[in-house]
């Protein structure tokens, strides 16, 4: 007796699980290729956040008397603001 034909469903199911272990192998050699040491990272992202809360209190309180502070104006509140959330993107790196 012919043997029947197999369902496209199911080449396609064979093809998608092949697709997804090739995946999961590339996701295992990137994995391996981050740098295992970041005890740097809280050494860093604290005073980068911690400056940018002092500026932004230095700013308000006395901004009209620091000359540099004075000229950039309400720019101050995107640097502040800036090296805050730069350091929450250095926080995400600690694992």
């Amino acid at each position: 007796m012919p043997e029947s034909k197999p369902r496209k469903e199911a080449a396609e199911k064979q093809k998608d699980i092949k697709a997804h272990e090739l995946e999961d192998q590339r996701a295992a050699v990137a994995r391996k290729s981050l740098p295992k040491n970041r005890s740097w990272v809280p050494w860093v992202f604290i005073p980068v956040g911690l400056l940018g809360v002092i500026w932004l209190v230095l700013y308000y309180i006395a901004g009209t008397d620091i000359p540099g502070m004075r000229d950039l104006g309400n720019w101050n509140i995107a640097i502040g603001m800036g090296l805050m959330a730069a350091s929450f993107g250095l926080a995400t790196l600690w694992t």
